[in-house]
């Protein structure tokens, strides 16, 4: 009870935050459930006089309620499924930075994440040089038997799980309630979306995951001339501690340093988007956070990544459809396009294939009107998930996360070069993959993987009957004398739903008691 109220009250005060920044002055009154238009009101009410009408306050205001709920944002972000493209834009001017803390604060947080001084395992540690809500960076220097080299040292900041857990909890509260009382809710799945948040929180927390995550990228990417990911130290790396190689460059997002530095700007935008491709359809796992913060040039022009705290990951299937269905809109095979989505099982077999090819073309052909440098990949890719929803794809995460960092990749590379050729500059990998994979090599390899599963599945089988024939008898045992409840289970579901119901209205209340004292003391 307590703890329901304690709920409440904090996310009444982020209720409050959000409608004195105006977020909630633009919304259509018509457009929300009859149950939010008295909330909406007041929300009006409590916003500050100085916002001009239309103006966007929302990346103001959650910056304003702290780092969980600027991660939050962020995660959204990657979301337009959920928010919409609109609020997706207003996302995306969220900034994670915050003020660091000491560097005491940091030599004490090394020092009891390995047990030892810390003289033993920096010879140096600079003042901190980046902070965000989770972590911040210092530059160190240390020595071992290859000698002295510069690492780079991620330090998380303390309090931070504690925060963030109360936060999540708060937030998991205001899902479960939104999905008991909102049918829009329960569509958007809301409890699904900050389970998925709390997951990838959880993950950056833990830099040995993160460090795992620089390893596998590393490997993947050993192979490219063009494309550097730093090395991870493992014996300075814990929990709360990851140190990597020290990478020097020229930060992608400044232009006029890459000039002055004589690089080659439109071959440094095909890099960008030819590495994203290869990491995505080559490997299945490609940085989701490639913003100009995250990429650096070094002398010899080979671009850099750092920060892999948010990486995403495509299965087999999901990379084969990537590859066949850009593949397909650039040779203008719409049919194709519309077969790999059945093939793939992500639209429903009684619509008609010959209908979705046509979907297709509505997307296809106006491309093949424009220039090259108008075509947007990452709006194709939107335009498409639009029309797929007509017929009843459901979403994929992985392929959300996957258009929206290609939307990310492309304002990068358009930046380098605004005339850059999206199509021809991705034909090479598309087309390499799609002729290794789907050739004949390709079909041989998917034959011996079928004849391998085909293998286990035989090993398998006699379990797997035995299995089947003990579950055949306990429902025919549950057949003949039905299910029973004890009289306890009963009086224990009757209260639990009393319990929900009661908190539920009261929730509404309370919530609804507190906007009208905030307003009434807004007015006086």
């Amino acid at each position: 009870m307590i703890g329901s109220l304690l709920h409440i009250l904090r996310l009444a005060r982020a209720g409050f935050v959000l409608a004195h920044e105006g977020v909630f002055s633009n919304v259509d009154p018509s457009l929300a459930p009859p149950q939010a238009r008295l909330g909406l009101a007041v929300a009006r009410l409590l916003a500050r006089r100085d916002v001009k009408p239309g103006a966007s306050r929302l990346a103001v205001a959650i910056a304003r309620l702290g780092p969980s709920y600027v991660k939050l944002g962020q995660f959204l972000a990657t979301r337009p499924d959920v928010v919409g493209p609109n609020v997706v834009r207003d996302l995306e001017a969220l900034q994670d930075r915050m003020e660091p803390f000491g560097r005491a604060v940091a030599v004490t947080t090394i020092e009891a994440a390995f047990g030892r001084p810390l003289d033993e395992i920096f010879i140096e540690l600079a003042e901190p040089m980046a902070a965000a809500s989770i972590a911040q960076v210092h530059k160190a220097r240390v020595r071992d038997e290859h000698g002295e080299r510069d690492v780079a040292v991620k330090i998380l900041r303390p309090g931070v799980e504690r925060r963030f857990s109360r936060d999540l909890s708060d937030m998991f509260f205001a899902a479960h309630f939104a999905e008991r009382h909102f049918a829009e809710a329960r569509r958007l799945r809301m409890v699904e979306v900050v389970e998925t948040l709390a997951r990838s929180v959880r993950m950056e927390m833990d830099f040995r995951l993160e460090a795992a995550a620089a390893s596998e990228f590393a490997e993947n990417s050993s192979g490219d001339s063009d494309f550097r990911v730093p090395s991870v130290d493992w014996d300075r790396t814990s929990k709360d501690v990851f140190t990597m190689q020290w990478m020097d460059g020229i930060p992608l997002s400044d232009i006029p340093a890459l000039e002055r530095a004589g690089h080659d700007l439109p071959a440094l935008g095909r890099t960008v988007i030819q590495s994203f491709l290869r990491h995505a359809v080559r490997d299945g796992f490609f940085h989701a956070d490639m913003h100009p913060g995250n990429l650096f040039v070094d002398r010899e022009g080979r671009l850099c990544a750092v920060d892999f705290g948010i990486m995403g990951r495509l299965g087999l299937k999901e990379r084969r459809f990537l590859a066949e269905i850009l593949y397909g809109f650039i040779t203008r095979d719409y049919r194709r396009v519309a077969e790999v989505h059945f093939e793939a099982g992500y639209v429903p077999e009684h619509h008609s294939v010959e209908d979705f090819a046509q979907a297709v073309r509505a997307i296809g052909e106006p491309i093949h009107s424009r220039r090259a440098d108008q075509i947007s990949m990452a709006k194709l890719l939107t335009l498409l998930f639009e029309i797929t929803a007509l017929f009843d794809m459901r979403t994929r995460p992985e392929l959300v996360m996957l258009q929206k960092t290609m939307v990310v990749v492309e304002g990068v590379a358009r930046r380098l070069d605004p005339r850059l050729n999206l199509w021809s500059t991705a034909d090479p990998v598309v087309r390499g993959w799609i002729e290794e994979n789907l050739g004949p090599i390709g079909k041989l390899t998917d034959a011996g993987r079928s004849l391998s599963q085909l293998g286990r599945a035989a090993i398998a089988l006699p379990e797997m009957l035995d299995r089947a024939e003990r579950l055949t008898r306990k429902l025919e045992e549950a057949t003949k004398h039905g299910f029973e409840l004890s009289p306890a289970s009963v009086e224990a579901i009757g209260k639990a739903e009393a319990r929900r119901a009661r908190w539920g209205n009261a929730a509404l209340w309370a919530i609804a008691g507190l906007l009208l004292w905030f307003a009434v003391k807004l007015l006086d």
